[in-house]
């Protein structure tokens, strides 16, 4: 849930966010005295380099400075969702299907609120989940998930470079193999 600083926050990044080729993936305020605004984007393709942090961050700054939302002292923090990213759009459970998720629920189903499967599409408004020990796919409402995140996997982290590289973002070496870790020796990068 998010509170109405965050709406407020939301109101002014997003369409800096948007004018600069990004698109808003999460927004949130941390802390209470040393306060911090995560700003969480990616390009379109899924892909956000360290680079586009950088330009995001100088963008978003003025917009900031000149609405002057936040009372205390901040520190504004631009990132890309990274591997094991955070699902908060209906098109993310789409983007990743096939892929292993947690879930929470805003309220309890079958007196349950958390689930871990593997993403199953959607359909309308709806996410498709494979939860782990059933049968049949699950059917959950969109609105009805507070969170989702995507499990780091060897399968996703050889996706995540596939696509990567495929945006042109990954190093010319860098081909994942079946551990997740690339040729030129080093862990498979995580977005930045």
């Amino acid at each position: 849930m998010t509170t109405p600083l965050e709406n407020r926050l939301s109101e002014i990044v997003a369409p800096v966010t948007e004018a600069e080729g990004f698109e808003l993936v999460r927004l949130r305020v941390t802390g209470s005295r040393n306060k911090t605004l995560q700003v969480m984007a990616e390009r379109p393709d899924g892909t956000m380099t360290a680079e586009d942090c950088a330009k995001l961050s100088r963008a978003i700054s003025p917009a900031l400075e000149a609405d002057d939302p936040i009372d205390d002292p901040y520190t504004l923090e631009v990132s890309s969702p990274g591997i094991d990213r955070p699902l908060t759009r209906l098109k993310d459970y789409e983007r990743w299907e096939g892929f292993e998720a947690k879930i929470e629920l805003t309220q309890a189903v079958e007196n349950q609120k958390r689930y871990k499967g593997t993403l199953a599409g959607v359909e309308g408004e709806d996410v498709l989940f494979d939860i782990e020990g059933e049968e049949e796919t699950a059917v959950i409402p969109f609105a009805l998930i507070a969170s989702g995140k995507l499990l780091l996997t060897d399968d996703l982290v050889t996706e995540s470079l596939r696509r990567a590289k495929a945006a042109g973002n990954a190093p010319d070496n860098a081909e994942a193999n079946d551990n997740g870790i690339d040729d030129a020796g080093g862990s498979a990068p995580e977005k930045e």
